[in-house]
């Protein structure tokens, strides 16, 4: 970080002109180079000497580009709205209506500000966005194509393309222009955030994470990109740079509910560790459930009485409870415990994987269930649009249809690894919609 970028900023934001096109890429690099909380703390003590005099055009223009710039949309928006007749102002307030889902006047302003002399084809694309959020696709293309002339050689022009096309279900066309304007556009934030959320869906997190650190190489920065990454990063257990994207969120919006109690599960589990041996303890806890009885000793009644109730291995023994065993012919407590010492020997017990019967269970209903109800709950659960701590729950549990979800209980997702009770309520919800629920639910 250059210690010179607090004053370039202060004299930025206190010129006597307004800002340029020039000027707002110096201000946006200061951004780069500068720790956030450095850079806002210089920017709001600017703003409250700002309080104290009735300030020209130009300074409210500044402080409202370099706002919006730091994600105060608020002062963005009230500082910018001062200023008339600026076309840039306009422009940055038109971007501002839209981090702030105000697309109608978003559209009005994108407008204004190729009247003004604003850069017509930018603001026709932008505009284009806007109607497009307003699910008035036709207009958005219609729009877009009376500009293609002169704007398929931007970026821009090949996002918001994409964007109609994924709206309208072509994600492999969405896919071919959102690439293309980050081929045009490297620091493409909207476009890189896309493909990086498209990747992690496919299970390409590598790439993910490449493309959402990319999305976040330059000012504005998106809340979903920080989010979205810090949930990443936390489950390949980086805990530092997930609590850095947490904390940053924090920074920009300091009640963020949900980076608050991401940011919570972070200080609560930054001491843990998982060995690099789970998988091979899995695959030993597989083989050891797959073992017979008759390898162990046992009394001649406790195996006939396991025999009768077709109970050949450990495993078997982890899917019953101890009232199921009492109530075989000639099972006793005296064979009950027999089989507590056997299983406790080897660190099992009794009716531990007895949710695997249920899943048995509620497969041999579903058979008896109508066309209709068999394919919803045949539906995967990417169907329910979770979060990304959501769906990697759902993967390392090989949860993958909505059958499999219903099969289990809220304890025994909650016992699962970065799973908490945000999650769960979450998946509530989206079962809701479906008029489903988890088991004992």
């Amino acid at each position: 970080m250059s210690v010179d970028t607090p004053i370039q900023v202060r004299e930025l934001l206190s010129g006597t002109t307004f800002l340029n096109s020039t000027e707002l890429e110096q201000l946006r690099e200061s951004i780069c180079n500068t720790q956030s909380r450095e850079l806002r703390q210089e920017v709001d003590e600017v703003w409250l000497g700002m309080q104290a005099v009735e300030n020209s055009q130009e300074n409210l223009q500044r402080m409202g580009i370099a706002s919006h710039l730091l994600g105060e949309l608020r002062r963005a928006d009230n500082c910018l709205s001062q200023v008339i007749d600026n076309a840039l102002a306009t422009f940055q307030r038109a971007m501002v209506l839209t981090s702030l889902d105000d697309h109608e006047r978003a559209a009005d302003m994108f407008e204004k500000a190729s009247e003004q002399g604003f850069d017509t084809v930018a603001c026709k694309l932008r505009q284009a966005g806007s109607l497009r959020s307003l699910q008035r696709l036709d207009e958005a293309e219609q729009l877009l194509r009376s500009v293609a002339s002169k704007a398929a050689s931007r970026a821009e022009y090949s996002f918001q393309m994409g964007c109609i096309l994924a709206d309208r279900g072509d994600t492999f066309g969405a896919i071919e222009y959102f690439e293309r304007a980050v081929d045009m556009d490297p620091h493409h934030s909207r476009a890189l955030f896309w493909l990086a959320g498209e990747n992690s869906v496919r299970g390409n997190d590598e790439e993910a994470i490449r493309l959402y650190e990319q999305s976040l190489s330059r000012p504005p920065y998106y809340l979903g990109s920080l989010l979205n990454l810090g949930l990443m990063y936390e489950d390949r257990e980086n805990y530092s740079a997930a609590h850095y994207c947490f904390q940053r969120i924090l920074e920009f919006s300091p009640n963020h509910p949900r980076a608050l109690l991401y940011l919570k599960d972070i200080e609560a589990t930054h001491d843990m560790y998982y060995d690099e041996d789970s998988m091979r303890d899995e695959a030993r806890m597989q083989a050891l459930l797959s073992r017979p009885v008759t390898d162990f000793e046992l009394s001649v009644r406790s195996r006939n009485c396991l025999q009768g109730m077709n109970i050949y291995t450990l495993g078997d023994l982890t899917e019953v409870n101890e009232q199921e065993l009492l109530a075989g012919k000639n099972f006793g407590e005296t064979s009950l415990q027999e089989i507590r010492q056997v299983l406790d020997a080897h660190g099992l017990q009794i009716g531990q994987h007895i949710h695997r019967v249920h899943s048995r269970e509620a497969e041999l209903e579903r058979q008896n269930l109508s066309p209709q109800e068999q394919a919803l709950f045949s539906r995967p659960v990417s169907d329910l649009n979770l979060s990304v701590r959501a769906r990697k729950c759902m993967m390392r549990l090989n949860i993958n249809t909505l059958a499999q979800l219903t099969q289990r209980t809220a304890d025994e997702l909650l016992s699962s690894r970065n799973f908490g009770v945000t999650s769960l309520n979450e998946i509530r919800a989206k079962l809701t919609e479906f008029a489903i629920k988890l088991r004992n639910d």
